[in-house]
């Protein structure tokens, strides 16, 4: 074997490890994987980035053939996306059929497509037209999976802001829009026939930067805290995102739906923004995305929903240089387009950095911790970073998992194959 074929091989082993490690000793995490940009690598180069990660959720903000063609036969599954501009088409049972064949169906089963997202954000933004086509789209959407014997295997939801709340705080008092009750108890009512979850965009960033005085900073990166305690349920939350999904349940409930799922389709901080933007500095943002994996690893809910896991995707998989609006909207992601680390990522230790009590009600805890970097290299003797393999220096990341011993037997079996088929 040639010195180059060694170190292919080295590469491979190191990704497969990095991938295996990451998806036996943490629970999976999704990512928004949104493409305005022009710099972006190729989708074939991102699976690997994808799946070292151990994330084994995407979301797409349409249905890119590329990208669906790309993780064919991968293991990941997708929410793909029906963007608003189309809403008006899908009240057309025939276009919807026809979207759906085209950008579902024909991709199916190799690429594990299992969910549509139809509209993003469509209640708040103010637009009659817009919101009047919202449930009718979705409603024929779901038709059109039925007609195909597909609607047990896909769901088809819509993904809300957390501005459809009217109040938040304290998180009992969670309330939607007055104006807009109508509008979510006719989607909510759609969930619950068809076993759909409910989506929710949620950016402690966001009150941060309104009102920093007010606003705690650890309070919104899920650092030790006092927190606080809702007067009515008297559960302690340490952290604000936990804060507003319990808003959400309260807000559910107070229209008369308890035992809706509700998962986070978009969260994350920037790494980077404009000279008002306050907060947007890479080390908030490493703070917030990695001690947000570290609460999502360890398989707890939130102090009113205890015993349901936590299903959040991050945004986002890259920075999007083209994105308009604040410097904040082009900074959002993980990695750079070259695939490198916007930030050092990783985490290591079982409580480092993070309280371990936001999902019981308790008194928070304290600590500290730091990232390990995860770095990447070339197969292709090019100069810079690319996305096909982890070096043999960047497994050196470790999960907050208990069972970790137990795990390790089967890494080092799994190690010992691997290298007996060099």
């Amino acid at each position: 074997m040639s010195t180059m074929d060694s170190i292919i091989h080295i590469n491979y082993v190191s990704l497969i490890l990095v991938f295996f490690i990451s998806t036996a000793m943490a629970t999976s995490i999704g990512i928004n994987y949104g493409q305005i940009a022009d710099n972006l690598p190729p989708p074939e180069k991102v699976v690997p980035l994808v799946k070292s990660m151990g994330a084994t959720r995407v979301k797409l903000y349409d249905a890119d053939p590329h990208v669906l063609k790309a993780f064919a036969n991968s293991g990941v599954e997708f929410i793909v996306s029906l963007g608003n501009e189309y809403l008006s088409d899908m009240k057309d049972p025939a276009k919807a059929q026809a979207w759906v064949k085209t950008n579902v169906q024909a991709y199916l089963p190799a690429t594990k497509i299992t969910c549509i997202a139809v509209g993003n954000e469509v209640l708040t933004f103010n637009n009659t037209a817009l919101s009047d086509n919202l449930l009718p789209a979705m409603e024929n959407v779901y038709a059109a999976l039925v007609s195909m014997n597909l609607d047990k295997q896909v769901s088809v939801t819509t993904a809300h802001s957390v501005a459809i709340l009217e109040t938040s705080y304290p998180p009992s008092s969670g309330a939607f829009r007055r104006d807009l009750v109508s509008c979510v108890t006719q989607v909510v009512d759609f969930h619950c026939k068809t076993g759909s979850p409910f989506l929710i965009n949620a950016y402690p960033y966001f009150a941060y930067k309104a009102d920093p005085k007010q606003v705690q900073l650890d309070f919104v990166l899920f650092q030790p805290n006092q927190g606080i305690v809702d007067p009515v349920t008297n559960l302690h939350y340490d952290n604000m995102l936990f804060a507003q999904i319990d808003a959400v349940h309260s807000a559910l409930a107070s229209i008369g739906y308890k035992n809706v799922c509700v998962q986070i389709s978009e969260t994350g901080w920037p790494s980077k923004g404009d000279a008002d933007e306050l907060g947007a500095t890479p080390d908030n943002a490493r703070k917030y995305n990695c001690n947000l994996i570290k609460l999502v690893s360890q398989k707890k809910g939130t102090p009113l929903k205890p015993n349901s896991n936590l299903n959040i995707y991050v945004f986002a998989l890259f920075n999007e240089n083209l994105k308009s609006g604040p410097m904040s909207e082009r900074n959002y992601g993980l990695f750079k387009p070259d695939g490198t680390p916007s930030y050092p990522l990783g985490f290591d230790g079982i409580n480092a950095g993070v309280s371990t009590n936001s999902s019981s009600g308790r008194s928070p805890s304290t600590g500290g911790g730091s990232s390990t970097p995860t770095s990447w290299s070339p197969q292709d003797g090019s100069s810079s970073p690319g996305y096909m393999s982890i070096t043999s220096n960047s497994g050196r990341v470790l999960f907050c998992r208990k069972s970790w011993i137990l795990q390790l037997h089967i890494i080092v079996g799994s190690i010992l194959l691997l290298f007996s088929q060099l």
